[in-house]
């Protein structure tokens, strides 16, 4: 019994070898068929570009995207990878704006630098000669005298616990906000309403500080916060359009200083990598970088 039961079982195994074979041949006859195809016949279907599908309107899947407002105001400016002076640059910018409200100017810096790496992170504050043509709403978290001397420069609100009550409840009416050291471990209480909306005050940034009527003159003034992102680029406002091209040229110098100043210490090789300005809903024109420090 068990004899028969073992060949029994040799002769599952071929048979079920010999339908695997089967299967496989009409493969392999495949292959032999390949091989004997012309082989630049072969390499000219994968030379040959594909057909991409093309809209009744001729534009591109990005172009589609854009207003025809932006489409025609990317035509006159130049292409990417021409870098073009401070001063035409500001000019092509101011001319390309056709909004029905004052746009922004902003800078966008490229840097060669990987924030991931504590040594590579930039993030500081640069002061705006010509001020950056917006209304900023300033609240200090402050005790003491320091409470009048922050109204007394400009603060929109200041305050105590009364303060830090508000901002918990969600009143979050203000751009900026201050705070001297001592408030500090009251204001980690408020992480989960400031943190969100970027509003956390930190040294680095200038809102930690003993001095609240100097920096909230300061802030006032034109002072602004810049930071690298995730891909190591730096946006800064430095103005409004209706700035005249000698002040927007000014405050445009200043971030660059202050880019400088403030290189990390792990930044290796050449630390920029492009420089570009644009207004809030225009083109982009890139600025020679080498010609801004050449300006007086």
């Amino acid at each position: 019994t068990m004899r028969t039961a073992s060949l029994a079982g040799t002769s599952v195994s071929s048979t079920s070898t010999n339908s695997r074979v089967q299967r496989q041949s009409p493969m392999r006859q495949t292959m032999r068929v390949n091989a004997a195809l012309d082989f630049a016949e072969l390499e000219e279907e994968v030379a040959a570009p594909k057909a991409r599908a093309v809209r009744k309107d001729g534009l591109s899947s990005k172009e589609a995207r854009m207003s025809r407002r932006f489409r025609a105001a990317q035509k006159s400016v130049p292409g990417r990878m021409q870098p073009q002076t401070p001063e035409q640059a500001i000019a092509l910018m101011k001319a390309n704006s056709n909004t029905k409200f004052v746009e922004t100017a902003e800078v966008h810096a490229r840097l060669n630098i990987d924030p991931k790496y504590n040594d590579q992170q930039l993030r500081a504050t640069v002061a705006l000669p010509k001020g950056t043509g917006k209304t900023v709403r300033i609240a200090v978290l402050c005790s003491g005298d320091n409470i009048a001397a922050a109204k007394g420069a400009g603060a929109d609100f200041a305050g105590d616990d009364d303060l830090v009550a508000d901002i918990s409840g969600g009143m979050l009416d203000f751009d900026l906000l201050v705070a001297t050291p001592d408030m500090m471990p009251k204001v980690a209480k408020l992480g989960r309403q400031l943190g969100p909306k970027g509003l956390m005050p930190n040294p680095k940034a200038g809102t930690v500080t003993t001095d609240v009527a100097t920096t909230v003159g300061e802030f006032k003034g034109g002072k602004v916060e810049f930071r690298a992102d995730k891909q190591g680029i730096v946006h800064v406002p430095f103005g409004k359009l209706s700035f005249a091209e000698g002040d927007l040229m000014t405050n445009l110098q200043s971030i660059v200083n202050a880019i400088d100043q403030n290189k990390p210490t792990g930044a290796k090789g050449n630390y920029w990598k492009s420089l570009y300005i644009a207004s809030s809903m225009g083109p982009s024109v890139q600025v020679e970088l080498s010609a801004i420090r050449q300006v007086d």
